[in-house]
């Protein structure tokens, strides 16, 4: 038979389950774009920016319960401006599908529209990268580039189908039915035993966990009880366990933590680190002292030693793992002199409370606390309700402050660390799981770069929440500059009236400039997105106190700068404070 290159990528995705794509049709995909909208269970998403489109296939994949992100572009310019969204994913271990057109093979031209090597830009941003040739391969690549997305640690792939392969039908011999690859091979018993006794033996026994985890939760709250362990979270890991659970003391542990977190872990005699890299946020800029018992599980061996040696390091699935650890461990009596049950949640419940009760004591006339703000938040927000966050300063607010309900999902740009990440990304969030609630809480100069693809979600109806975090500033690196140089150049934002740009986008507009307007308003927020709507809310809010995370990273780095350095540094400081 004959099939169009275009069909026959179709009939893949189809067979994978894809039901979104996201992107732009231009003159090297219009065949795509005209297969997909015959599909009874595809939806191409038209997107203001392939950015955009790349956040919110990005949340599809961390929200849609095994669904696939897809990207649908056109090449070049299409694939570098979706490659921010692509990186996230790649340091975030999240799986993508990324399909571009190509230029044609068969004219013999050079230096025509879109004339680049995708593949070279690919490579450091995707697992793999492959360049279809021949109708019949396109199937059997699609699935293979897909299965490799999800294997092992997952992370986005990019597939370029020329558009001589999508417009014009060649020979197609068959047509392979996917099947989804195997899971990843389980764990060694030995690696398992040997992690239970070190657990068993060690006193002050801490864990820590990362996205990799959060399909574990079960298993790692059976092993905390056990222990009587405090557990902390990665950043991308906040969701990955259960923030009213008593032994949930924070995001973090080192010195870039909040209290509660430092003096639980304080002593840590064995570390059981499960779905983390140890990566530089997730650390506090390396700020955290890891026990030399230290018990490392990933799916991924690469991250084994690379920054803190293992003593125990189990390479598997998290979700595989993590049950079996579990019961490793009930066989196994506890250490005589581990401290009684409930010790440790009484003094991280009292840690928390005194940290809240300190925020909250900081009130700014014409601000809103930030505390008081995510107090209500914490109240309302649904159950199993998705929370995407962006980059910057109300990031780190939003790790110490807002207590996620049970069953949430928060999603949030890490190691890539991409601004303009939680607008669109709710938007994906949306559709992947329409009947959940979802809320955005976005800087005002993370929301300036993205905060047009709400015109999508308008025209979509979806009814989202957006918290815009206002104060007129990039106030996470203004932060970070006023204590070493005494001013923030190239940190003011420029004037934005987020009421005319919610009439202009057709979005409902609403404002909190006080704390006594929080509560009423974040209802009435929540009562307008029922009505599949998008609501922008301004909130006025006070970045006067920095975050634990802010302060101790700064502390963090410094202390390791040279001395010659550190007197330069201070006596700049120094000189600025007199002479401004």
């Amino acid at each position: 038979m004959n099939r169009t290159g275009a069909w026959l990528a179709r009939y893949a995705l189809e067979q994978i389950g894809v039901r979104l794509t996201f992107g732009i049709p231009g003159v090297h995909n219009t065949e795509l774009y005209d297969e997909l909208n015959e599909s009874a269970t595809i939806t191409p998403i038209l997107v203001t920016h392939e950015g955009c489109g790349a956040f919110a296939a990005d949340a599809v994949s961390r929200v849609g319960d095994g669904a696939l992100g897809t990207l649908a572009l056109v090449p070049a310019a299409g694939l570098t401006h979706a490659a921010s969204g692509i990186g996230e994913a790649m340091l975030a271990g999240v799986p993508l599908l990324v399909l571009t057109g190509g230029v044609r093979r068969d004219t013999g031209r050079r230096y025509q529209l879109h004339d680049i090597d995708q593949l070279a830009i690919a490579g450091a941003l995707t697992k793999a990268a492959y360049r279809v040739t021949r109708q019949q391969d396109v199937v059997p690549t699609i699935f293979a580039a897909v299965a490799c997305a999800l294997s092992g640690e997952p992370g986005p792939v990019l597939v370029e189908l020329p558009l001589d392969v999508l417009f014009f039908p060649g020979p197609v011999t068959s047509l392979p039915v996917w099947t989804p690859p195997p899971p990843a091979p389980a764990a060694a018993a030995a690696a398992i035993d040997a992690a239970a006794q070190r657990l068993a033996a060690a006193r002050r026994p801490g864990i820590f966990v990362g996205w990799g985890a959060r399909d574990a939760a079960a298993a790692v709250a059976a092993i905390a009880e056990r222990l009587q362990a405090p557990v902390a979270t990665t950043l991308q890991g906040l969701s990955s366990f259960a923030h009213g659970h008593r032994l949930h003391a924070g995001f973090g542990f080192g010195r870039a933590a909040v209290p509660a977190a430092r003096n639980a872990f304080a002593g840590c005699d064995c570390l059981l680190a499960v779905g983390t890299r140890f990566a530089e946020i997730a650390t506090g800029s390396y700020g955290i002292d890891v026990p030399a018992a230290l018990i490392h599980v990933d799916i991924d061996p690469a991250v084994f030693n690379a920054n803190y040696p293992a003593a125990v390091a189990i390479a598997g699935d998290a979700r595989e793992v993590m049950p079996r650890l579990a019961r490793a461990l009930e066989a196994l009596p506890r250490a005589a002199d581990a401290p009684a049950a409930g010790m440790r949640a009484a003094q991280i419940a009292a840690d928390k409370r005194a940290y809240r009760q300190s925020w909250l004591a900081h009130d700014v006339a014409g601000r809103v606390n930030p505390a008081r703000f995510f107090e209500v938040l914490s109240q309302v927000t649904a159950a199993d309700a998705v929370v995407a966050v962006d980059d910057g300063n109300h990031t780190y607010l939003a790790a110490e402050l807002f207590t996620l309900p049970p069953g949430a999902r928060l999603i949030v740009p890490t190691d890539f660390n991409a601004m303009g990440y939680a607008v669109p990304a709710a938007m994906g969030a949306k559709l992947a799981q329409p009947g959940r609630e979802v809320l955005a809480i976005v800087g005002d100069g993370a929301f300036l770069m993205t905060g047009m693809e709400i015109v999508t979600a308008a025209t979509l109806g979806l009814g989202i929440v957006y918290y815009i975090f206002c104060d007129g500033e990039l106030a996470q690196i203004a932060q970070a500059q006023r204590m070493p140089y005494r001013s923030a150049p190239c940190t003011n934002l420029g004037r934005m009236d987020l009421a005319a740009f919610a009439a202009a986008v057709g979005a409902h507009a609403l404002h909190i400039d006080s704390n006594a307007a929080v509560a009423d308003t974040v209802a009435q927020a929540r009562a307008l997105a029922a009505d599949h709507r998008p609501v922008i809310v301004a909130v006025a809010i006070d970045y006067s106190r920095p975050t634990a995370f802010t302060s101790g990273v700064i502390r963090t780095n410094f202390g390791r700068f040279p001395l010659r350095q550190k007197a330069r540094i201070l006596a700049r400081m120094l000189g600025r404070a007199l002479t401004r």
